[in-house]
């Protein structure tokens, strides 16, 4: 089994906290291209929640964007941890929001009560249809998964990245921290 040199670690201790923004960013446009594709290329339809785990993603890319630009303008350090942590927190949020998501979805607890999907675009022909009843819509549901790999719902796969990328985060601001 091979051990961990003290140059290994010291890369790594040198590198995530530098490389760290770019790669929130880089997950954040990851995870929101993969939500899209599935949305376009699938046909899966987002929910409230599905929704709401987006605009995580949108958050965190984007303070990670103002992040990379702010140390471009004034380099140092000084506010590489407080970025670091800042992202850190938004994923675990992310985690946590995806719990609950995957949570309803399981029927452990109930999902929002308004929760109605962002389907697409219903033309004039099929209002009258869905207006005297003969066309049948089914909108999204938080509580039903549209989708399993390995028995994870797209909630439960994203439970386990912001998790990951949340820690880290964390890792990323506590090395940076510790750094002379």
């Amino acid at each position: 089994m091979a051990t961990s040199s003290p140059g290994t670690a010291q890369a790594l201790r040198d590198r995530l906290p530098a490389t760290w923004p770019a790669l929130a960013l880089a997950a954040s446009v990851a995870m929101l291209a993969t939500a899209h594709a599935f949305e376009r290329f699938g046909g899966y339809a987002p929910c409230l929640l599905c929704l709401k785990q987006r605009e995580v993603y949108w958050v965190a890319g984007g303070l990670a964007l103002a992040g990379l630009l702010v140390l471009r303008l004034a380099p140092g350090r000084r506010l590489r941890p407080w970025l670091a942590l800042g992202l850190g927190g938004i994923f675990l949020f992310g985690a946590g929001l995806a719990a609950y998501h995957a949570g309803a979805e399981w029927k452990w607890w109930p999902g929002p009560g308004a929760c109605a999907g962002a389907g697409g675009s219903v033309s004039d022909l099929d209002m009258s249809g869905l207006l005297d009843g003969t066309l049948k819509v089914k909108p999204p549901a938080c509580d039903e998964a549209a989708w399993r790999l390995l028995g994870l719902s797209m909630a439960g796969w994203n439970v386990l990245v912001s998790l990951g990328l949340a820690f880290l985060g964390f890792l990323a601001w506590r090395m940076d921290r510790r750094a002379p």
